[in-house]
């Protein structure tokens, strides 16, 4: 007995080390963010020097070009570390205690990423997050930390992470945040010495895998909060908002039905949801994506608070330099605002592991997969957890590609991965106890730069299932 606990208390220790481990890194990625975009434009700079004269005078306006970059890179970075000051990286003395923290919140939802010694919490309101006792808990995951990280640009999901969370709130941080980034003649300061109060331990080397997964957040945070991806947003969300309208038409505010969101990512379709009239939790496996949105959610003052340029990553396709360089504004609404619902959240964890939980068994109404069911090591265990969280009649809308996530992962470690057909899906589903109501084929793209002239589509599947009742199930042969 004694044995087995010891086991276990060395488990968890391990576990709460890998979780420490993959936060710092996921914060050294994003700190190195203007390091990183600044040797992105030192290389174009380098290949400019070595044209012959002639061709240089051809591209004269190139050295302004160069300048003009640095100065979206500040702009990015004063977003980036402005929303890594309002993060909440703490180590939880107590980590027995996590799944009982709730967060106070007032009038949007509060939402977390708890897992223990780590915890990464963002509140605006006087609502419980999470409700000690309720079918709908956010749940400490150590799964949260992890090498089972892929790219999310085209892979819609991510996570992974190095840095010292105790090290965010330190007061040179905030002065830097709070500073101008440049003067009112947009001449942009020195990089090194707007980053001299990071600590020499955060000065790690970034992969370039990490760095690049920060270009990618920055390019979904206009696909969910800009004006710009409203066309993508109307694309991809409309059809799933207009499905949950049509079938639960009387709800009730007094006792709203419940819908689950994997794979929330930037969190604006379960807060869409919500704002319909449903208690709507957001599930997300990846800190990058929510220490994202916990700052867009939690503390954006106003709608188009914040300027980013989010396509100055790449010279390729462009039709001109200024739709490269173009700005967008941020959020496009305030979430505060939106006139959600009580009881919205969002729960940091990996799927399986939250959601096999006993607790969550019939639990919820509905289940929206939106670009999600592909990032699944097995499918089939996803559809398993989906029949067995939603409560007999509940329905399940899905809408997405089935592009692999670990389809092409290749390496020392077997990445399991189960690449099912549409048609097999659809077959594992009827076993699992769904049935067919509504499905269509739905043109669409991903984070998707709508001047640019390389354009990926997706023929998206698009699915209602229901649940049938378990006295239903037995009478099928």
């Amino acid at each position: 007995m004694e044995e087995a606990e010891e086991d276990q208390r060395r488990r968890l220790k391990l576990e709460e080390a890998l979780e420490i481990q993959s936060l710092r890194r996921i914060i050294s990625a994003y700190l190195n963010y203007p390091d990183a975009a600044e040797e992105d434009v030192r290389r174009n700079e380098r290949s400019y020097r070595k044209l012959p004269p002639s061709h240089k005078a051809l591209l004269s306006q190139y050295p302004q070009k160069f300048q003009r970059l640095r100065w979206c890179i500040s702009m990015n970075t004063h977003f980036i570390f402005s929303m890594l000051q309002d993060a909440d990286f703490s180590e939880d003395p107590h980590p027995e205690s996590a799944q009982k923290d709730h967060l106070v919140s007032e009038g949007i939802s509060a939402c977390s990423c708890e897992s223990a010694p780590v915890r990464i919490t963002c509140s605006v309101s006087d609502q419980h997050c999470c409700v000690e006792g309720s079918n709908h808990t956010c749940r400490s995951q150590a799964q949260m930390h992890s090498n089972e990280e892929v790219g999310i640009e085209s892979c819609h999901q991510s996570n992974t992470g190095n840095h010292s969370p105790r090290l965010i709130h330190t007061k040179e941080t905030r002065e830097y945040c709070g500073s101008p980034i440049a003067d009112s003649k947009g001449n942009v300061p020195d990089t090194s010495s707007q980053q001299q109060w990071l600590a020499p331990s955060l000065k790690l080397n970034v992969p370039l895998v990490d760095a690049d997964k920060v270009r990618c957040i920055i390019r979904n945070i206009v696909r969910d909060w800009a004006a710009e991806g409203k066309k993508e947003r109307d694309q991809c969300y409309n059809p799933i908002l207009e499905e949950l309208n049509m079938l639960f038409p009387n709800r009730s505010k007094e006792s709203p039905p419940a819908c689950l969101v994997p794979g929330a990512g930037l969190g604006r379709l379960a807060l869409e949801i919500s704002c319909l009239g449903f208690i709507s939790q957001g599930n997300e496996f990846s800190y990058y994506m929510m220490i994202c949105s916990s700052f867009i959610l939690n503390h954006s003052q106003t709608a188009g608070e914040w300027t980013i340029y989010p396509w100055i990553h790449s010279n390729c396709n462009s039709l001109s330099d200024s739709d490269q360089l173009r700005p967008v504004s941020i959020p496009d609404i305030h979430p505060a605002s939106a006139g959600i619902t009580e009881g919205f959240s969002m729960c940091g964890g990996d799927f399986v592991e939250v959601y096999s939980d006993s607790s969550q068994i019939g639990a919820w109404d509905a289940v929206v997969t939106c670009f999600f069911i592909d990032t699944a090591h097995n499918i089939v265990e996803y559809i398993e957890i989906i029949s067995k969280i939603l409560k007999d009649g509940g329905v399940w809308i899905n809408l997405g590609p089935l592009l692999y996530h670990f389809a092409d992962m290749y390496g020392q470690d077997d990445e399991m991965s189960i690449e099912l057909s549409l048609e097999d899906v659809k077959r594992v589903a009827f076993h699992y106890g769904f049935e067919f109501e509504n499905e269509r084929t739905i043109e669409t793209t991903y984070t998707a730069n709508s001047r640019s002239m390389m354009q990926n589509r997706y023929f998206a599947a698009f699915w209602t299932m229901r649940k049938k009742s378990a006295a239903v199930q037995q009478q099928v042969p």
